[in-house]
């Protein structure tokens, strides 16, 4: 198999534009100079091998000559069962009325979508609904085919199309009770020189679709919008999505971030002639792949999810001919769950996903249920879809190193002026909020201390730390500065609560006032305070308060089960299988961490998983975490606090110094169906318990604490520790 090394970097053409200064004076000097080359070549979106700055804007009479000399005007094309959207740079063909992508003609490439597929699976929005009061995240697919057409834009400049879909009762059980408008655009992007050829866009739009095509742009964006009439049935949605599936004969490397791409299987891999099934259907052991050096390893698209906070840009390269396939998400509003939701990204097919909500690692907690009489609208996206390509013998890898800085561009250009639904709001209908976080705890200062990388967002008001399953609204966060400072900007109108949580502390902040966000406001809301829960000096802690297991101990995979990206990765923990790992380290007995003796780093495992007993079977465990105490205050109230950082079918009890206290001192019932022991997560939703500890259960020398995971019916079943904390008595300081 070939590696990307082998793709070997050639000289420069003599169209690269290539700069040792980063000066944008100079930048924009030697721009004049290789304007012909630049009108030239930009149609044909090359990235030649060179250093990459930040973009630098034409002035505006020269940009505007610039971009009518460069481009021609976008053309609309309408026939019976196809529309067809065209900027000079590429054509996108989409399906009329259902809205369809199901074809984009790009650098002398007919089609980079799966030609072999069904017109209806190449480029699509889709979501997964339910009835309301259906139990479990597996309901009803619905690729939400479009029922009528219409063009919003078209214009030299910019063409926008919406494909929707309107729900009336005699719908009611079959389709999901939602209108739906998706938009597709093309529209002018105002010239940027980088110090690259060839930046552009396109966009594609849904309200159940739109799509928006720009001139001089290269690719496209696609937005949606939902709306759920107070009048229609109750229901459910477990997922909803856009996804493309490319062509496999062109598609074999995959690019998420710079520590995680390779080279990826083929579908028919994963097939049972030359896959075997492992644990659950995604994943699956390469037995007699097409490529004998996947041979050995594991493939699951899980291996592959992503936090929203990271999940900016992902795609695929072909190497023959050389061209990427991005998308680009520029901003996390519309996304459920906040910055630490986890979603999937792009896998083997080879398929791109942008996820706008889902179930996965996080469960029922984040079913978006409506109940009666509940309306409800909501944008999502626009999303990017971004295209570019390279002159032969280049690196391919320099298309994603522009991938990300259009990323950048996109990131700085948000919110996007050019949608036309005034359901999409624009920059300056939008607020912002700032002030300083500090946090007061003292028994670590006397003074407060501030927020340092605090995340800091608004989201829907609710309580404590809701954010995390709140999903029919907006969300936006920043991260703090090193001195707790911070400022959320282009805020959608509405209702808020400022939500916040700081790394290195426990629990979750939450501002005492509902924040209103108006057109143009900027709110100060000054230095507000956190007060983590506290009621003594901590005796012993295990762990970082980060709601990640990633700092525990992480097994090395079984060498017959492994993903060669993850060998000697930061990620080991997305390695399959590692749940089995457990009791092969503790085949007589189940964990013991001594306090003072022990590391978290090398003696906790990363989840208290069930045991696989000898007959195939799984039962419960139990932990022991041993300390000695010098004064015992049997009149005193000590304090337990358990931060898990996912859990899945589990209940924990605790019990002190007696292993068969009945009942325990603490359970938390059957807690968690975040799944995420088996798709390779480290954390899923946080979860904080703060157990009061009776004194008089508490030893003068050596005690225990017994952590006993109760269920254990299949390999899945467990929980991951964030952080453990033990308090004393305040009276002991």
């Amino acid at each position: 198999m070939s590696t990307i090394s082998d793709w070997s970097v050639k000289k420069l053409k003599m169209c690269s534009l290539y700069f040792s200064e980063s000066s944008w004076i100079w930048h924009l000097a030697f721009g004049n100079i290789m304007l012909c080359v630049l009108l030239k070549l930009t149609t044909q979106t090359q990235v030649p091998n060179s250093n990459f700055h930040p973009p630098v804007e034409v002035p505006g009479e020269s940009k505007a000559n610039l971009m009518s000399m460069s481009f021609p005007g976008l053309q609309l094309h309408i026939e019976d069962q196809h529309v067809v959207m065209d900027n000079g740079i590429l054509q996108v063909n989409i399906s009329n009325p259902e809205g369809m992508v199901t074809g984009i003609e790009y650098n002398g490439i007919d089609n980079l979508l799966e030609i072999l597929n069904e017109e209806s699976n190449r480029g699509y929005w889709d979501l997964v609904w339910n009835v309301a009061g259906s139990t479990g995240t597996k309901g009803i697919f619905d690729r939400m085919e479009g029922t009528s057409f219409k063009v919003i834009v078209e214009n030299e400049e910019q063409v926008e199309l919406s494909f929707t879909r309107l729900w009336d009762p005699s719908m009611e059980g079959k389709l999901v009770p939602l209108n739906i408008d998706k938009r597709c655009m093309l529209v002018q992007i105002d010239v940027v020189l980088l110090t690259f050829i060839g930046v552009g866009l396109f966009r594609f739009c849904f309200c159940f679709g739109r799509y928006i095509m720009l001139r001089g742009s290269s690719g496209f964006y696609s937005y949606a919008i939902y709306e759920h009439l107070e009048e229609w049935p109750a229901f459910n949605i477990d997922n909803t999505r856009i996804a493309f599936k490319l062509r496999e004969d062109m598609f074999h490397y995959m690019a998420i971030a710079d520590n995680r791409q390779r080279f990826m299987p083929l579908p028919e891999d994963r097939l049972p002639d030359r896959g075997q099934a492992l644990a659950y259907p995604e994943a699956v052991l390469l037995v007699n792949p097409v490529e004998p050096d996947f041979k050995g390893e594991v493939d699951d698209k899980y291996q592959y999810a992503c936090e929203n906070k990271d999940n900016r840009v992902h795609g695929w390269i072909s190497n023959n001919p050389s061209v990427g396939f991005w998308q680009i998400t520029a901003s996390d509003e519309f996304r459920s769950g906040g910055p630490l939701k986890q979603c999937l990204t792009s896998h083997v097919g080879p398929t791109t996903l942008a996820i706008f909500h889902s179930v996965h690692y996080s469960g029922e907690d984040l079913i978006l249920k409506f109940g009666p009489n509940e309306p409800w609208k909501k944008v999502f996206g626009p999303v990017f879809i971004y295209l570019n390509s390279l002159t032969d013998g280049d690196d391919p890898l320099l298309l994603w190193e522009d991938a990300k800085q259009q990323m950048i561009y996109e990131v700085q250009t948000w919110p996007y002026s050019f949608p036309a639904s005034e359901d999409f709001q624009s920059a300056d209908q939008r607020g912002s909020v700032c002030g300083r976080l500090l946090i007061q705890d003292r028994y670590i200062s006397e003074e407060n201390v501030p927020g340092n990388c605090a995340y800091v967002g608004l989201a829907l008001p609710g309580n404590v730390g809701s954010w995390q399953r709140e999903c029919k609204g907006y969300q936006f966060w920043t991260r703090a500065d090193e001195d707790g400072y911070f400022s959320i900007n282009n805020i959608r109108t509405g209702d808020y609560n400022l939500y916040a949580w700081v790394p290195g502390v426990i629990g979750d902040y939450q501002y005492d006032a509902v924040i209103t966000i108006d057109s143009g406001c900027e709110i100060d809301v000054g230095d507000v305070v956190y007060e983590p829960p506290r009621d003594g000096p901590t005796l012993w802690e295990i762990g970082i308060p980060d709601r990640s297991a990633a700092e525990f101990y992480v097994p090395d995979p079984d060498p017959k089960l492994i993903n060669k990206l993850y060998v000697n990765h930061p990620d080991k923990f997305r390695q399959y299988g590692l749940w089995e790992r457990y009791s092969q380290l503790y085949p007589d007995g189940d964990l013991v961490y001594t306090i003072g003796t022990c590391h978290y780093g090398k003696d906790w495992f990363f989840a208290q998983v069930t045991r696989k007993t000898v007959n195939n079977t799984y039962e419960g465990t139990t932990w022991q975490i041993r300390f000695k105490l010098g004064v015992a205050d049997e009149s005193g109230t000590y304090k337990l606090r358990l931060a898990l950082a996912t859990a899945h079918a589990s209940e924990l009890q605790v019990r002190i110094n007696d292993p068969k206290a009945d009942p325990p001192l603490f359970s938390s019932g059957v807690i968690g169906k975040d799944n995420t022991i088996a798709r390779h997560g480290i954390h899923g939703l946080y979860r904080l318990y703060n157990v009061d500890v009776p004194g008089t259960q508490i030893l003068e020398g050596d005690n225990t604490i017994f952590l006993t995971q109760t269920e254990g019916s299949n390999p899945f079943q467990g929980v991951m520790y964030d952080y453990i904390r033990f308090e004393g008595p305040e009276k002991i300081i």
